[in-house]
């Protein structure tokens, strides 16, 4: 997940013959549909009194601390805000702090923004950010982010708008990270005083972003208004009011688009892509994408504990089936667990990389050779699924069909969508599960930080599996400040990750969202989740 300043790439890499620039275009090989990749729909004509968009779930909490997921970081992009920013075409820009410097491998120097005000109109300072920054630490805030500080010493007022991070060893991660969750800033007094509500529907939560929470009628919606106090001016809001609302059925999701019950929505339902796409009541781009659909290993003590099992049923997966039927032919076969477009800090060197690694292979008879080798045959291995979104029941059940081809008796646990989530954030949630699809992503253009979550104990290694040759790999990987340097060294983890497969690669689709008619404006890629995609939507007409 690391993060440079002025990092530039022109659009994600979606595509195996694709490099990666705005316009990009995905393949028709066999039949599949073209789709183009760009990072922001046209802009918008005018101003408008309100929007609605469509959530695919309520978010579970509004503590930027806690946020680990697209529904929360999705409302949070326009609410608050982070030390550094993520721009629609993945460039690392000045947040909260004008600069950074890192004056000695283990310091960082952060000098902020003067005059930045919260919502309640009080002043951003020094002790606004280390309060913010050390609420991560706290095993009582119980941050799914705590790892991404495992090498910080101190976090420290320095000046009155500098803080100092000094480290017990190298870390350029964290740095990057600054333009994520991690490096949010809320009101240190506004803290201290919310108490166990903060961020929840009784709470509020008083950040700096173009927004500011207005109202949340849990089960129902959530509103937003326009901060008119907001410091950057080249993003003040077009909109006045936002409301979001929270629909789990794809289909009920689709007819709120095409009724116009929603204005828009990120995450369009795959399934509904080719009827929205040739809808007249709106239209459905495609943005740059960190993000890869995997299966995890959440358990290495039962049969995939074996890399042969792991090998076979990696083997044993139709990818190019799976494409075409979880995601509505819009993606290709993914040939490593952290997807193309999350190599954005160095795009050219990329596909080198990707051309280095093996196709992945589809081979029945060598995968159930695999499985008898390992003396697996009849063994069970659990994966859990849900109506979440339909992509995970299409998987699942292709994941079943190709464990039944192999001897292995692979057996589905439908949860809830919520007890889905909790898989991702709770380790007890996790019990009794060898196998869970992720989509996994990167909130940086940096691939560093998707292997991290490989290392030996780190909060998204969620089945807690260890290797050394990795996790050396990885330190040295997070000591180097040089960006080329860095990808070298972040491609042996990706070789090390494709060989060992504690995550095994399914496949890579472009982002997506969908505009009715009447808005536009909106960024189209991953970056929404941090970046203050609402204040760029306005009207589609003068």
């Amino acid at each position: 997940m690391s993060r440079a300043t002025a990092l530039l790439v022109c659009s994600a890499v979606v595509t195996a013959t694709t490099a990666g620039c705005s316009g990009a275009t995905g393949p028709r090989s066999g039949g599949a549909p073209a789709y183009t990749v760009t990072p922001n729909s046209p802009a918008a004509k005018g101003s408008l009194d309100s929007f609605t968009w469509s959530l695919y779930a309520e978010p579970y909490t509004l503590d930027y601390a806690l946020a680990y997921d697209y529904p929360p970081n999705t409302v949070l992009a326009n609410v608050c805000e982070q030390l550094l920013r993520v721009t629609p075409d993945m460039k690392i820009e000045p947040g909260l702090a004008v600069k950074y410097a890192n004056p000695d491998p283990k310091t960082w120097v952060y000098t902020l923004r003067p005059g930045v005000k919260f919502h309640d109109g009080s002043t951003m300072t020094a002790d606004d950010v280390v309060a913010s920054l050390k609420r991560h630490m706290d095993p009582a805030t119980g941050s799914p982010w705590g790892s991404a500080f495992k090498n910080v010493a101190s976090i420290k007022k320095s000046g009155p708008l500098e803080v100092t991070i000094r480290l017990s060893k190298p870390d350029v991660l964290l740095n990057e990270l600054m333009a994520a969750s991690p490096g949010t800033v809320e009101s240190a007094a506004f803290l201290a005083k919310a108490g166990k509500d903060y961020g929840g529907p009784k709470g509020k939560v008083n950040c700096t972003g173009p927004y500011s929470l207005d109202s949340w009628a849990q089960g129902d919606s959530l509103t937003l208004k326009k901060n008119t106090a907001y410091w950057d001016r080249s993003l003040t809001p077009k909109t006045d009011t936002v409301t979001f609302t929270f629909i789990e059925d794809p289909s009920a999701r689709t007819n709120a688009f095409l009724s116009g019950t929603a204005d828009g929505g990120y995450l369009v339902p795959s399934s509904s892509l080719t009827q929205l796409r040739n809808s007249s009541k709106g239209t459905v781009y495609f943005g740059p994408n960190t993000a890869a659909a995997d299966l995890a290993v959440l358990d290495f003590k039962g049969p995939l504990g074996d890399l042969k099992v792991r090998q076979a049923l990696s083997m044993a997966l139709d990818r190019k089936s799976i494409v075409k039927a979880a995601a509505g032919g819009i993606g290709i076969p993914a040939k490593a667990p952290a997807a193309r477009g999350a190599w954005a800090l160095a795009p050219k060197k990329a596909d080198d990389y990707f051309k280095a690694l093996p196709e992945p292979v589809y081979d029945v008879a060598a995968a159930k050779k695999l499985i008898t080798e390992a003396g697996a045959t009849g063994r069970k291995v659990t994966l859990v699924t849900s109506s979440l979104a339909p992509e995970i029941s299409v998987v699942a059940n292709a994941v079943q069909a190709a464990g039944k081809q192999i001897g292995l008796d692979v057996e589905l646990k439908a949860v809830a969508p919520e007890a889905y989530t909790s898989i991702f954030v709770d380790p007890g949630a996790r019990k009794g599960l060898d196998l869970v699809i992720t989509n996994g992503y990167d909130n940086t253009p940096d691939p560093l930080e998707f292997y991290q979550y490989l290392r030996t104990g780190d909060f998204g290694n969620y089945g807690n599996w260890s290797d050394a040759e990795f996790d050396a790999a990885f330190d040295k990987a997070n000591a180097e400040p040089d960006a080329g340097r860095r990808a070298e060294l972040t491609a042996e983890l990706q070789r090390i990750a494709v060989r060992e497969l504690p995550i095994i690669p399914l496949y890579e689709a472009p982002y997506s969202v969908f505009l009715g008619s009447r808005v536009t404006g909106a960024p189209t890629g991953i970056a929404q989740l941090y970046y203050p995609w609402a204040a760029t939507i306005g009207a589609a007409q003068q």
